[in-house]
C-alpha cells in the first residue's frame, strides 16, 4: 500500500485514528432518493478510521415519516455496537438495506444515537458541501469518498487484510 500524500486542503485516512473517532459536523449533506430530497442539513456527526473516508450520520428525526423503514438486519462492530438496518422508502421506490444506525451505540460513540448513515451508491446522489460523493469500493462500507479526502482506501481489492 502506497499512501498518498495529501494535497492543499486535503485529509488523508492514513490521519485519521484507530480506533475510530466520532465528531460533530457542520459541513452541508444532502441526500437524493427517487428524484426527492430526502435530507439537507448542516447537522451532522461525521466518523473517521484509519484507512476509510468519512461516514456521515444524520439525525433521525430529520426525516419523513415512512422513508426509512427498519429491519431485522443487524451487523457488530467492534467499536461503535450492534447496527440496525433500514430500507429507504419513497413513493413506489425502495432501496433495501440501504442505511444503518446504532440505537445502543458503545459509550464512546454515544454521539451517534438517533443518527443514521446512509450508502451512497444506493442512493440517487449524496453530497457534501455540494460535492457529489463517490461511494467507497468494495459494498460493505459505507463511507463517503470526496475531493478533499486522499487514500488510498480500504475495500478496494486486495485491501481485506489492512
Amino acid at each position: 500500500m502506497d499512501r498518498i500524500i495529501p494535497g492543499s486542503g486535503q485529509e488523508s485516512v492514513w490521519d485519521y485514528p484507530r480506533p475510530p473517532r466520532a465528531e460533530t459536523c457542520c459541513k452541508s449533506l444532502t441526500i437524493v432518493f427517487a428524484d426527492q430530497v430526502l435530507v439537507e442539513t448542516t447537522q451532522s456527526i461525521r466518523v473517521l478510521e484509519t484507512s476509510h473516508p468519512p461516514v456521515y450520520y444524520i439525525p433521525l428525526e430529520i426525516f419523513e415519516p415512512g422513508v426509512l423503514l427498519p429491519t431485522d438486519r443487524q451487523t457488530l462492530c467492534e467499536w461503535k455496537g450492534v447496527a440496525r438496518y433500514y430500507h429507504v422508502m419513497v413513493d413506489d421506490f425502495a432501496a433495501e438495506y440501504a442505511a444503518w444506525s446504532y440505537c445502543k451505540p458503545t459509550p464512546v460513540f454515544e454521539l451517534l444515537r438517533d443518527h443514521v448513515a446512509f450508502y451512497a451508491h444506493a442512493m440517487d446522489s449524496c453530497r457534501v458541501d455540494g460535492e457529489r460523493v463517490h461511494a467507497q469500493l468494495g459494498g460493505f462500507y459505507g463511507d463517503w469518498v470526496t475531493k478533499d479526502i486522499a487514500g488510498p482506501f480500504k475495500g478496494t481489492p486486495g485491501t481485506d487484510d489492512w
